[in-house]
């Protein structure tokens, strides 16, 4: 398991995000990285030699925090997803708590 979180052992456990991986994805891992405690990044081989698959994995901040850190998180984010080859398969996932309301429709 990749883990990105509180790492100290009196911090809450609040935050976190983590990729289970099986063997096959143990074994095609290139190397992963934490981005803070909401956001992990992992890259794997694939059978094509020359494209690599990125898997982001996040939890965004929720509506209670304030407007800085949630840029900050997205902002984040962002300059990840960008620094990725253009020919590279991307895959982000995660919790964006996104609420969708119905004056949006």
């Amino acid at each position: 398991m990749l883990y990105s979180g509180h790492e100290k052992e009196n911090t809450p456990h609040t935050q976190g995000v983590a990729l289970m991986l099986s063997k096959r994805a143990q074994n095609a891992l290139i190397g992963w990285r934490s981005r803070g405690p909401r956001i992990i990044k992992a890259s794997f081989k694939t059978k094509k030699e020359c494209i690599t698959m990125n898997v982001i994995q996040c939890c965004a901040p929720t509506n209670d925090y304030n407007e800085d850190i949630k840029d900050e998180f997205y902002d984040r984010l962002q300059s990840i997803i960008e620094k990725y080859p253009t020919k590279d398969l991307t895959i982000l996932m995660g919790d964006l708590n996104a609420k969708i309301a119905m004056e949006n429709f």
